[in-house]
């Protein structure tokens, strides 16, 4: 369920793998997994635009070694030294290939120990582009409904939705201490709607976000017709 809160131990859980790195292509062979931020002292130039629906991930730079004392100063690779892709070029293959979209879950650092799983994007495009100091990787996601099920093959034309905007995600959890506004829970926690977006509810102010746990969530879902 996408806006759910997450550790990131319960992340490398679910997707079966230790997280060490931002970009992980085909987890388990039919998804990849991006690790976003756009916090301001974030690594990567990580963007929502279009209202939330899609989301601009900046590719990953080369480690940093004894020989790469900056590597803000280098082109971010598209292949390792042995030739092999890196992250950054099987995500650019995939994204240029065109035959069947990549399947990819989002999960974002909203803070020290927060995470908030941003549901299922789709990968539609991939460029290089110039920033001040050298080339970077730029890949383009839609947010999209669905598409859940890993099983079955991606989906093709869903339905679009907006993720709730990380500054509006950090003014609700201070607001709400942390908690389930129903019972103070503080595990098993959504980022709620108030009124659904579906219903013209808006995701970009506080006032139509709540914390709610996932029994409430589950039982207010119930009850909306």
């Amino acid at each position: 369920m996408d806006n759910e809160i997450i550790s990131y131990i319960e992340m490398c859980q679910r997707e079966g793998a230790s997280l060490q790195r931002g970009m992980n292509f085909k987890m388990g062979g039919n998804h990849s997994v991006i690790l976003m931020s756009v916090r301001p002292n974030s690594p990567y130039q990580d963007k929502i635009e279009d209202n939330g629906e899609i989301l601009i991930y900046e590719g990953h730079d080369v480690p940093r070694t004894v020989g790469t004392k900056n590597p803000k100063l280098i082109d971010q690779p598209e292949k390792l030294p042995s030739g092999k892709l890196t992250e950054n070029g099987k995500f650019h293959q995939a994204a240029k290939q065109g035959d069947e979209l990549e399947r990819v879950r989002v999960y974002e650092k909203i803070k020290k120990g927060i995470w908030s799983y941003n549901g299922v994007f789709h990968l539609i495009d991939s460029w290089q582009e110039q920033d001040e100091l050298r080339k970077v990787f730029k890949f383009k996601l839609v947010a999209v409904e669905g598409d859940e099920d890993f099983t079955k093959p991606v989906k093709q034309d869903l339905p679009h939705r907006r993720i709730i905007p990380t500054s509006v995600k950090l003014e609700v959890w201070k607001r709400d201490g942390g908690k389930c506004t129903k019972c103070s829970a503080i595990d098993e926690l959504h980022f709620d709607h108030v009124l659904p977006y579906s219903k013209g509810g808006t995701s970009i102010t506080a006032e139509n976000v709540q914390l709610l746990c996932v029994r409430h969530n589950l039982q207010k879902s119930d009850k909306i017709q």
